[in-house]
């Protein structure tokens, strides 16, 4: 039997959750990307959790079909969810959506929420989307309690590639783990200025020798 939005609408009304998961997967197998994301924009109101977060992360992609409607949608699920799981996901397509005008949404939710995932896909489209007005929250991130937060900022302060992020991603570059050193080479690659290259050469020496290989290749 072949996969077609009438079909797929049809496993989505089924009272079956297992059915109606399946729908939003089969959506990813169907040819025309307009009705597709009309399928995935309304499974975003499913009752069930997970069906929600499998629907919200593919606007990921799916939203380019109507960029107008997926940030209403996105902005619910961020701010209205019930569950963590669809809040990170949302903001996740909001960030691979480059969606700066949801900036102040992901600040005020990154604020208010205990969520360490919610914090985490925050912080990491906020590198997504590129916006300026970042900073001063990417800065505020790097003083986390959550390892996997702070992590995430170091990335995104790289893809922001402004330079006065250097002077804050210099004490990471001799963090006790190799990991983090390793962001910092990649978020220091993204910065082009001598402080950053600077940074990279004394990196380049590292006793980890993938964290070396790759501030080498960068300078």
């Amino acid at each position: 039997m072949s996969i077609t939005p009438d079909s797929v609408k049809e496993l989505l009304q089924s009272e079956d959750f297992g059915q109606r998961l399946s729908a939003v997967n089969q959506i990813r197998q169907l040819e025309d990307p307009a009705a597709a994301f009309e399928l995935a924009n309304a499974a975003t109101s499913d009752r069930s959790a997970r069906v929600r977060y499998a629907a919200v992360s593919q606007l990921s992609s799916l939203g380019q079909q109507n960029r107008e409607a997926a940030l209403v949608t996105l902005r619910r699920c961020l701010l209205e969810d019930s569950e963590p799981d669809v809040q990170a996901a949302a903001a996740d397509s909001i960030g691979a959506l480059k969606m700066t005008a949801a900036f102040d949404d992901l600040k005020h939710l990154y604020e208010s929420t205990s969520e360490w995932l919610v914090q985490f896909s925050i912080i990491a489209a906020l590198g997504e989307l590129g916006d300026p007005r970042s900073f001063e929250l990417l800065q505020s991130a790097l003083n986390s309690d959550i390892e996997l937060v702070k992590t995430a900022a170091i990335g995104s302060l790289g893809e922001l590639g402004d330079d006065r992020a250097v002077p804050l991603l210099a004490p990471f570059a001799t963090n006790s783990d190799w990991q983090i050193r390793y962001r910092v080479v990649q978020a220091l690659s993204r910065i082009n200025n001598s402080q950053a290259r600077e940074l990279l050469q004394t990196l380049a020496n590292d006793s980890v020798e993938s964290v070396a290989q790759e501030a080498k290749q960068n300078l």
